[in-house]
């Protein structure tokens, strides 16, 4: 008798699977003896059987792989371990324990966040050594408006659920505004990547204070998002470390949040979505219903005949993700928007990405932001899951995956340059 262990799914921000912390998430969780173990399987039926077990245990799932062979990553609770080993065992499917405590990787992630190297004379506390709490990075945003009036502006587009500010930097050189056409960058959509705003504040600081990249604001426009999600990113700091999803109140009085990436109001509800508050990838009541999704659409919606470039930065899996997501289905311009990102991703000298479409190279997920914006005329949209072993990556990797990410843009800005605004 086969008894079920593997896995068809990666666990990047469109992860399938339920939050594997305990459900009182208004205390502090620890991941005290959770384990990452490699798993290997040999064949289709024993990735069925544990896909049917994952779902069961409402374990979570951090890797996959198109090859049968290849070690999955699966994230397991400590009162699972000796179970786990057992179901191993009888099926002799083979593992190896990855993280033995996810706790202390955790406590190592960002070890100089107390340890500041800003002196009392600068402006702001931002650096890329290290992961930064939200005070920090809009702190770090009002400083380059205040800096740098003409080239910077700070546009306020709403407040979150818990009332912070949601914030969108606007770089440009023209004198007009909304008559270039423009890039938009967002990062922090899901809570717990955090190495997606540390990317999207790099590039912040790469377009406005680096004089070098002057040629990446010739004809182009720039709007940029850090967080997308503040109060999410907030609780990863304070309670839990590995939260996604938005932390508004729910019709479950014990789960909250919404994945804000299921909430985009094209082909919303559909498949790669639930309608379970208590589940990862909850869709919310209807589309738009968090204030953070809605303030977004709406102002990218204004701006969208001048917007020709949308560009949401994810973690984990490098790769670059097209539409449609929704289902294994294609736009007609695919193979032009596909040929951008190959030759945006050549630019990577530390990472090789692959490109493809969402629903092909990992699995459906209906209502999210890329294709929502593609459907709403922005030609060319993608998804970039950025490099990194799991969600728990080292502050020492900031720059590393910064610096690779960064010249990519100019491919990006090369193309939006040549388009009008109609």
């Amino acid at each position: 008798m086969h008894l079920p262990f593997a896995c068809l799914v990666l666990c990047c921000s469109f992860c399938l699977f339920g939050q594997a912390a305990p459900i009182d998430d208004e205390d502090f969780v620890s991941y005290s003896d959770y384990q990452i173990w490699k798993i290997t399987t040999r064949s289709n039926e024993e990735n069925k059987l544990l896909l049917q077990t994952i779902r069961q245990y409402k374990f979570e799932a951090w890797k996959d792989s198109d090859a049968i062979s290849a070690p999955i990553g699966v994230l397991i609770p400590p009162h699972f371990l000796e179970e786990m080993k057992l179901k191993l065992a009888a099926t002799n499917i083979s593992y190896e324990v990855e993280i033995s405590d996810l706790q202390t990787v955790i406590n190592d992630e960002n070890p100089n966040v107390n340890v500041s190297t800003v002196t009392t004379k600068m402006a702001h506390k931002m650096d890329w050594t290290s992961y930064h709490r939200l005070d920090d990075i809009y702190g770090y945003l009002r400083y380059l408006a205040d800096t740098y009036p003409n080239l910077v502006r700070l546009i306020d587009i709403g407040t979150s659920y818990e009332d912070r500010p949601l914030y969108v930097v606007r770089i440009s050189k023209s004198p007009t505004a909304d008559t270039q056409p423009a890039v938009w960058i967002d990062g922090g959509i899901h809570a717990r990547e955090w190495i997606s705003p540390a990317v999207a504040t790099y590039i912040l600081h790469q377009l406005v204070e680096e004089p070098t990249n002057a040629g990446l604001l010739v004809n182009v426009d720039w709007y940029i998002m850090p967080i997308m999600n503040p109060d999410g990113y907030e609780y990863t700091h304070t309670k839990n470390r590995l939260w996604r999803k938005t932390r508004s109140k729910t019709s479950s009085k014990k789960c909250r949040g919404v994945d804000a990436n299921r909430n985009f109001g094209y082909k919303w509800g559909g498949a790669g979505s639930s309608r379970d508050p208590c589940a990862i990838k909850f869709r919310g009541a209807n589309a738009f219903s968090e204030p953070e999704t809605l303030a977004t659409s709406n102002f990218i919606t204004e701006k969208s005949k001048q917007i020709k470039l949308y560009l949401t930065l994810h973690s984990f899996g490098q790769v670059f993700l097209l539409p449609w997501g929704h289902s294994v289905a294609y736009p007609s311009d695919y193979d032009e928007m596909k040929a951008l990102a190959k030759n945006a991703a050549s630019k990577f000298k530390r990472y090789k990405y692959r490109v493809g479409n969402l629903a092909a190279v990992l699995y459906r997920a209906s209502g999210n932001s890329a294709d929502w914006a593609k459907s709403i005329g922005i030609d060319y949209s993608y998804t970039v899951e950025l490099p990194a072993k799991d969600f728990i990556l080292p502050a020492s990797r900031i720059l590393p995956v910064s610096q690779d990410f960064f010249p990519a843009l100019e491919v990006f800005a090369a193309k939006v340059a040549t388009l009008k605004v109609t």
